[in-house]
């Protein structure tokens, strides 16, 4: 009787550890839609004027992994109601109202395999570029931008778009371990291919301790420009941003806007994978994506690093990057009108 109880109790154990090794590859793509948007598609995605669409993927992340939940995070952080609607209280402006706005879901990226992860990425933004749609990515540690903004150059053209990129850090690494692809590689892989010159690239919120000398004289030689956080604080926000949307604007038909929410400090947002001291406020932030997003002809935006596991408490990072992405939608509606 005994070794009968035995033998059954192995069977259900054995189903139960088949059926969570089943579930294991999938449950950090997401179900919900962002703001309760339409569903749409990725391989039938007829025309839309924005799709917003998941890659949970932190194959990239060299210390605090988990942000490939972090597309997940950002659809559930809201406490309004689903209903595809978010009526912004200063400008009064409505975004799906404007656009036409939908959700395509999260991308398949393979557990692991970090270069199949980016070439499906990849290929995926390209197939929104081309259906005429302006991609919003959540992301994804930040090696998922040389597939967003490599998509977007693909479809555009190579050396047509320029790079706004938000972050402590400037990614510009020769390589991670030995390897060309990793959370602080994109910018760099971006420039050698052609796809982002870097007279192009403006990045804002550099701070901390890297990159080390000779990978900043490397940005120098590529006329690459940055601002430092100190930058900010001597000269004020609104200076740097009118030289940067300027600069950005300066020549180019179209631009990508990269936002690691690592740009914003540690205390605003915690959940990321490497926090740097001395960033942005949220209120900075949010003002400052809007305003890029009305001022340029953006042509794609992603939003990285937000790591669920190491967040706050109320999940604030989480919460910032969700209304990070409707101050995105809130400023290309603006623009729209403008036009």
């Amino acid at each position: 009787m005994k070794g009968a109880w035995a033998s059954l109790f192995r069977g259900l154990a054995h189903s139960l550890l088949a059926s969570v090794s089943m579930d294991m590859g999938t449950r950090w793509w997401s179900s919900e839609s962002f703001v309760g948007l339409r569903r749409a598609d990725l391989n039938d995605l007829g025309s839309h004027d924005v799709v917003v669409v998941g890659a949970p993927m932190d194959w990239g992340a060299t210390t605090r992994a988990g942000a490939r939940f972090g597309p997940k995070a950002i659809r559930e952080a809201d406490y309004l109601e689903a209903d595809g609607h978010r009526p912004h209280l200063p400008t009064g402006i409505d975004p799906m109202e404007v656009m036409d706005v939908v959700d395509a879901g999260d991308i398949i990226t393979p557990p692991g395999y970090l270069e199949d992860g980016l070439n499906a990425i990849r290929s995926a933004i390209a197939g929104i570029a081309a259906s005429g749609a302006v991609p919003i990515v959540l992301g994804g540690d930040h090696a998922i931008t040389y597939a967003t903004a490599g998509g977007v150059a693909d479809h555009h053209g190579h050396g047509t778009v320029a790079l706004v990129h938000f972050d402590a850090h400037a990614d510009t690494a020769e390589d991670h371990f030995g390897r060309l692809h990793g959370h602080g590689t994109p910018m760099r892989r971006l420039i050698e291919e052609g796809s982002v010159p870097g007279p192009r690239f403006v990045q804002i919120g550099l701070r901390g301790y890297w990159p080390r000398p000779p990978v900043v004289e490397w940005m120098r030689q590529q006329k690459m420009r940055w601002y430092f956080m100190s930058d900010i604080v001597d000269r004020g926000l609104d200076v740097v941003v009118d030289e940067a949307v300027g600069y950005a604007a300066d020549g180019a038909d179209h631009v990508f806007v990269s936002v690691d929410i690592d740009v914003v400090d540690p205390s605003a947002a915690p959940g990321t994978g490497t926090p740097e001291p001395g960033g942005l406020t949220a209120r900075q932030l949010l003002d400052t994506v809007r305003r890029i997003c009305r001022d340029l002809p953006i042509a794609g935006c992603d939003l990285v690093e937000v790591s669920p596991p190491y967040d706050g408490p109320g999940e604030i990072t989480a919460h910032l990057a969700n209304r990070t992405v409707l101050e995105m939608l809130n400023g290309l509606a603006e623009s729209r009108l403008s036009r």
